[in-house]
């Protein structure tokens, strides 16, 4: 196979792949504190982790982006082994695919070309078992719920009113809405339910912002799973069942450990999406990250206004991971996308339709300097890219005020000289002094906290809520969790709550439609507009790609 034919899969195998001990040894990981994996993937004990320092943390984000894609992954592990390229010590933390998106409309999410994260058929398909470690405690959760109903019901949990879903790692839009315990008295209390995806469980989200074993635990005891008839909340601690669900979690909090193919240390961990979560990789990843290494690039879901937010807002409250730089990806495509060009036309040269769809990259840019962060512009190269392009994109920067750098990582890869000009303008960026702050206060009334989002970083002209989401904020506040976060679930595709909405709209109002108190996880989740927390699959699955031999081989996984 020649270069120029060879798919994400093909770069994959060609690589070769130290033993994990050697990754591991080069991370600074003592090897009494990692789990064989197999050869090339290991669990990380963050207990036997010596104190380290903190490093530089560097955030991937991009611009909104599109059905093109934007290589957000690949550019943060690209960028990583590009640092590494400086003889600094990298490690790349990063999220774990969800087989959902695997096999529907995404494909693989190990990075691509020369820049990912390896072995890449293991991590995107079943890797650790993570998802399905959470999959079971969140199921088996649900099923202690209708059980307790079953028996007598003694704390009075009003079946209308359990709040607690079944998850599956699966995009399935048949079981959005189900009714259960038909069949008579045996079968259970009948009710009506659903099913999340796995990657919007709050199993999942508490997960990701646990620091530990016992904060875990904590998170996991005070997620609240129904309400009485009198509006009591009901928690998995109320129903005593924390300790054995953090028991079905105790391999799956420890992060993995795996290498790019340039050989850089990668913690790969949790995996909540973006647009209906929080977005991050884990908390005990990154802060693992930073007390080993020199430089630690870590990755947010979606656009700027999506994953960045909620890790500016909600992860980096949880612990000291407040980035010192941000990336901010932006291909051509999605410009020309963003500047009106259709999906099937964005291979013809068109800097015109560039220029038009800058607003939306503008935009990203000038949110994240409201957080007082310094933003870096990585321009991911693209063969249809034309050099005209790309200078308008840079013309604008430098008119901005905005240190950008074209990147050609997923053909040359960051250990090669890929992302050299990247990572240049990254280790200035991570130097200059940080005014961080979050966006918002937190004793803010819930409504003003979205209204704020909606407003400065959305740029929304209000926020309409709907009369079952404002019953439930009321709710909220008078449960005494007025104090959360909000993690605000809205399309990827658009700052608004429409998805046809490209660039930079002005002139809109987002729709708040329900509101959900997620109180072990420790924020609020407003829904918006027609997000649905389990996707569907399209009418042309990724899966349809994807075929295994005789042998074993996986092809079409990219």
């Amino acid at each position: 196979m020649s270069e120029s034919t060879m798919d994400d899969l093909a770069y994959a195998r060609a690589a070769t792949l130290q033993p994990i001990e050697s990754i591991a040894d080069a991370a600074g990981i003592p090897r009494e504190a990692i789990e064989l994996y197999g050869r090339h993937i290991a669990k990380v004990d963050i207990s036997k982790l010596p104190p380290g320092g903190r490093a530089k943390l560097v955030l991937v984000s991009a611009m909104s982006p599109t059905p093109a894609g934007e290589g957000k992954t690949t550019m943060s592990v690209g960028l990583a082994d590009a640092i590494a390229r400086t003889g600094r010590r990298v490690i790349v933390a990063l999220r774990e695919p969800s087989l959902g998106p695997v096999l529907g409309m995404k494909g693989g999410a190990a990075g691509g070309g020369r820049s990912q994260v390896l072995p890449m058929e293991d991590i995107n398909l079943h890797f650790t078992g993570d998802f399905h470690a959470i999959t079971s405690a969140n199921n088996t959760l649900a099923a202690i719920v209708d059980n307790h109903l079953h028996h007598g019901n003694a704390l009075g949990i009003d079946p209308r009113r359990v709040t607690f879903r079944r998850v599956l790692d699966v995009n399935d839009r048949a079981l959005r809405d189900v009714v259960l315990g038909l069949g008579g008295p045996t079968e259970g209390v009948p009710r009506e339910g659903g099913f999340d995806i796995t990657a919007a469980s709050e199993v999942m989200a508490a997960l990701c912002l646990a620091t530990d074993l016992a904060s875990l635990k904590a998170r996991i005891a005070a997620i609240t799973v129904a309400f009485t008839a009198d509006r009591r909340p009901v928690t998995v601690a109320d129903l005593g069942a924390a300790g054995a669900l953090t028991a079905l979690l105790r391999y799956a909090i420890r992060p993995n450990l795996v290498q790019t193919i340039a050989g850089t240390p990668a913690l790969v961990h949790g995996g909540p999406f973006a647009n209906i979560a929080h977005g991050c990789n884990s908390v005990v990843a990154t802060t693992a990250a930073r007390s080993l290494a020199e430089v630690v690039v870590t990755e947010a879901g979606f656009g700027a206004d999506l994953g960045a937010e909620k890790y500016l807002d909600i992860k980096s409250r949880v612990a000291d991971v407040a980035p010192d730089a941000v990336v901010l990806v932006a291909t051509i495509r999605a410009l020309k996308m963003h500047g009106g060009v259709a999906l099937t036309d964005l291979a013809t040269p068109d800097a015109d339709a560039v220029d038009r769809g800058i607003p939306n990259l503008a935009r990203h840019v000038e949110n994240i300097r409201r957080f007082g962060l310094t933003p870096v512009v990585a321009i991911n190269s693209f063969p249809t890219d034309t050099d005209e392009e790309r200078q308008r994109v840079l013309a604008w920067a430098k008119h901005a005020g905005v240190a950008a750098a074209i990147a050609d990582v997923w053909a040359n890869g960051g250990g090669g000289a890929g992302g050299d000009a990247l990572a240049e303008a990254v280790l200035t960026a991570i130097e200059q002094p940080s005014t961080f702050h979050h966006l918002y206060d937190l004793d803010l009334p819930i409504v003003e906290k979205i209204r704020t989002v909606a407003r400065q970083i959305y740029r929304a002209d209000d926020v309409e809520f709907a009369p079952t989401a404002l019953r439930k904020i009321a709710e909220i506040e008078r449960n005494g969790w007025g104090r959360f976060p909000v993690c605000i679930a809205k399309t990827q595709y658009s700052f608004s709550d429409d998805a046809t909405l490209l660039g930079a709209p002005e002139g809109f109002v987002i729709h708040v439609r329900d509101v959900i108190p997620r109180t072990g996880a420790g924020f609020v989740v407003a829904l918006t507009g027609t997000i649905m927390t389990m996707p569907g699959l399209p009418a042309r699955p990724a899966l349809e790609r994807i075929d295994i031999d005789a042998d074993g081989n996986i092809t079409g996984l990219s």
